[in-house]
């Protein structure tokens, strides 16, 4: 199946599997989605994933952790409309509780990863 907005579509994905409480999900493999993976495990929000398969029929399985830190995931920029914020304007999640996942020139960062770093980037999502 060929979806317009994969990033979305892991994210929702993701949200389903939480709110049918399951402890983890299948999801089609691409780098973007593996660098969302690997930001999610290193935040803490998520216990592990790893890649199955090769090729085309390759997916990411994420396992969560059981007392479900993940309340929720929002995707901000859209295929239709980009969201872009510099350096000064990028955005604090429920007042820096929660992360914003921001594609720059450095890689797929938390928004406190690029104030730090001093850049700023195109505003994928929003995870608390």
């Amino acid at each position: 199946m060929i979806t317009t907005d994969p990033i979305a579509d892991m994210l929702t994905r993701m949200r389903n599997a939480l709110s049918a409480k399951h402890q983890n999900v299948s999801i089609p493999v691409s780098k973007t989605k593996v660098a969302i993976a690997e930001l999610l495990l290193k935040e803490g929000y998520i216990a592990s994933y790893k890649v199955e398969g090769e090729g085309i029929k390759s997916n990411i399985v994420i396992d969560f952790k059981d007392n479900g830190v993940i309340k929720g995931l929002r995707r901000i920029s859209k295929p239709g409309l980009r969201i872009y914020a510099g350096v000064e304007d990028l955005p604090r999640v429920i007042n820096g509780l929660g992360i914003a996942i921001i594609s720059t020139n450095k890689g797929i960062i938390t928004d406190r990863e690029a104030r730090k770093l001093g850049v700023g980037g195109e505003v994928l999502a929003y995870v608390w």
